[in-house]
C-alpha cells in the first residue's frame, strides 16, 4: 500500500497542485475531445500551460513587490499578530497529513467530475492550488477528532466536491455579469467575499458610474493605462510608507526592508520607487497571461462540455475576472486593506481585549488578489462606489474569519498563521464546529451542510443563472434614465401660427 500513497502524493504534489499542469491536461483533453491533430492538442495544452506560468511568475513579482512594503507597514505601525498565509498553514499540516490531504484532493476532484455530469452544476474547477489547500484544511479540521482515517478521506471527499460544484455556481450570476457572456466561472475559495463585494454594489451604487469611465484631464492621459496607473499608484504608496518607517524605525531598520540595504537614504527612497515599477509589471505579467489562457481553454472547454461533462463552465482562478475592469483591480486592493486595517483596529481595540480574538495582520498579497476581484465585482455591479465598498466589505470579511477560524484548527491554531481567503473562513469554521458534536451527530451536521449547499447551489442556478437574471440591470436602468434626463432638450423648427380656417391641433 506505500506505493499507493507514494503514487497518489506524487499526483497530488507534482502535477495536480501545479494550476498550469493542470489546466494543461484540461485543454489537452478538451481538444482531443473535439478530435483537433496532435500538433493542435500538443500546442494548445502547452499554450494553456504556458499562459498559467505566465500568471505564476507574476503573483510571484506581486509577492517579491510587496513583501517590503509589508515589512514597512508593520514597522511604522508596530502591529504584530497572525499573518494569514495559506502556503505557509498548507506547509506545515503537510508534515502531518500529507497522505490524507492528497487521497482527498484525487478522489475530491473526481467525485466534482460526476456531480457536475449528474446535477445542472456543469462546474469544473480547476485551480489546482486552491483544491489543495482546501483538501488540507478540511483534513485538519477532521484530524482533530478521533475520525479515522479512512472516514477522514470519505468525508473530505465528499465535502470538497460539493465545494468545488456549489461555490462556482452560487457567485456565477455576479460572475456573468462581470464577463465572459457565462463561459467562464470563478474558481477560487474567496467567493464569500466576491458574493458580497457585488451585492454590497447592487446597494449602494445605483448610479455609480464604472472606474473604467473615469474622466481624466488632457494632461494626465496617460494614466488611462493601466499599467502605467498602477505603478504610479503603487510608488506613492511606497515612498510614503518608506518615508513613515524612516522617521519611525531609523535608518538602520529601514534600510534593512530591502534585500540590498541602502547606504543613504536617497538609496532607500529609489529602492521605494523601484519596488512600485516592479509591481506595476507584475500586474501586467498576469494581465497577459490570463488572456492567453482564455484564448486556448475556453474553446477547449467545447470538447469537454460535448464528450464528458454537458455544458461544462471552467471554474477560473481570482486574476480571470482582472482584465473587465483593470482600474477597479486597483481600486479593490486598496479598498481591501484599509478594510483589513479598520478591522485589525477593532480587534485590537474590542475583541482581543474582551474575548481574546487574535490579531490578523491585513496581508498585501491576499487583499490584492481577493480584494482586486472584489473591486472588479463590485464594480460591475455598483460603478465606482461598489468597488470602493464592496471591497471594503472583502477587506473586513477577510480579517474576521481567519481570526475566528483559529479556534477549530486544534494545535495548528497557535502556528502564527492561518488560512486567508473567505471560503476558508466560513467553511472552515462550519465543519469544524459540526464535528465536535461527536462521532454521531457531527456526520449527521456534514451531511446537512452537504445537502444545503448543494440544493443553495442549484436553486441559484436555475433561478437566476439559467434565466439570466443580471444583478446590475437596475443600475443599468438608473444610468440610463438619468443619462436621459441630462441630455439637453431637442429642438425642432420654430412654429408658427396657423392659419384661420386650418383646423391645426392645439
Amino acid at each position: 500500500m506505500d506505493w499507493l500513497v507514494t503514487v497518489a502524493e506524487f499526483v497530488v504534489n507534482e502535477i495536480l497542485s501545479v494550476p498550469a499542469y493542470l489546466v494543461g491536461i484540461i485543454t489537452a483533453v478538451g481538444l482531443v475531445a473535439l478530435r483537433r491533430s496532435v500538433g493542435q492538442v500538443i500546442g494548445g495544452g502547452l499554450k494553456a500551460a504556458l499562459g498559467f506560468l505566465l500568471i505564476g511568475a507574476g503573483a510571484t513579482l506581486v509577492v517579491a513587490a510587496l513583501d517590503p512594503l509589508g515589512a514597512m507597514i508593520q514597522g511604522s505601525t508596530g502591529a504584530q499578530g497572525v499573518v494569514p498565509t495559506n502556503e505557509a498553514i498548507v506547509g506545515i499540516a503537510q508534515e502531518r497529513f500529507g497522505a490524507q490531504v492528497a487521497w482527498i484532493m484525487i478522489l475530491g476532484f473526481v467525485l466534482s467530475l460526476v456531480l457536475a455530469r449528474l446535477t445542472p452544476l456543469r462546474y469544473v474547477f480547476l485551480t489546482g492550488h486552491h483544491m489543495l489547500f482546501m483538501a488540507t484544511l478540511l483534513t485538519m479540521v477532521l484530524a482533530v477528532t478521533d475520525m479515522p482515517t479512512f472516514e477522514v478521506v470519505l468525508v473530505g471527499t465528499i465535502l470538497l466536491a460539493t465545494m468545488l460544484v456549489a461555490m462556482p455556481a452560487l457567485a456565477q450570476p455576479w460572475t456573468r455579469r462581470v464577463g465572459g457572456d457565462g463561459k467562464i466561472a470563478i474558481g477560487h475559495f474567496g467567493t464569500l467575499g466576491y458574493i458580497a463585494a457585488g451585492a454590497t454594489g447592487q446597494v449602494v451604487g445605483r448610479r455609480s458610474r464604472s472606474t473604467e469611465e473615469m474622466k481624466i484631464p488632457e494632461g494626465l492621459r496617460f494614466l488611462r493605462d493601466s499599467m502605467v496607473a498602477t505603478a504610479l499608484s503603487m510608488v506613492i504608496i511606497y515612498v510614503v510608507m518608506a518615508v513613515l518607517f524612516l522617521v519611525s524605525s531609523g535608518r538602520e531598520e529601514a534600510f534593512a526592508a530591502f534585500e540590498t540595504p541602502s547606504a543613504d537614504v536617497g538609496d532607500y527612497l529609489m529602492q521605494a520607487v523601484m519596488q512600485g515599477l516592479q509591481f506595476g509589471i507584475a500586474v501586467a505579467v498576469i494581465l497577459f497571461g490570463v488572456r492567453t489562457i482564455l484564448g486556448e481553454l475556453v474553446p477547449a472547454f467545447q470538447g469537454i462540455a460535448e464528450r464528458v461533462v454537458p455544458g461544462a463552465v471552467p471554474a477560473l482562478d481570482a486574476p480571470i475576472v482582472f482584465p473587465f475592469a483593470q482600474n477597479a483591480v486597483l481600486v479593490g486592493f486598496l479598498s481591501s486593506f484599509v478594510g483589513g486595517l479598520v478591522s485589525l483596529g477593532l480587534i485590537a481595540w474590542i475583541f482581543e481585549p474582551w474575548v481574546g480574538m487574535a490579531l490578523i495582520l491585513p496581508g498585501l498579497v491576499p487583499h490584492f488578489f481577493t480584494g482586486g476581484a472584489a473591486g472588479v465585482f463590485g464594480n460591475a455591479t455598483g460603478g465606482r462606489r461598489g468597488a470602493v465598498a464592496g471591497a471594503f466589505v472583502n477587506g473586513v470579511i477577510i480579517t474576521f474569519l481567519p481570526a475566528l477560524l483559529l479556534d477549530v484548527l486544534g494545535s495548528f491554531g497557535k502556528a502564527n498563521t492561518t488560512f486567508g481567503d473567505a471560503d476558508f473562513g466560513w467553511f472552515g469554521i462550519v465543519t469544524g464546529y459540526a464535528v465536535k458534536g461527536g462521532p454521531v451527530l457531527g456526520l449527521l451536521l456534514l451531511l446537512a451542510l452537504v445537502v444545503a449547499l448543494m440544493a443553495l447551489a442549484i436553486w441559484v442556478q436555475k433561478r437566476f443563472v439559467l434565466t439570466g437574471w443580471d444583478p446590475g440591470a437596475k443600475r443599468d436602468a438608473a444610468l440610463a434614465a438619468a443619462a436621459k434626463e441630462t441630455e439637453p432638450e431637442k429642438t425642432g423648427p420654430e412654429k408658427t401660427e396657423p392659419e384661420e380656417g386650418t383646423g391645426a391641433a392645439t
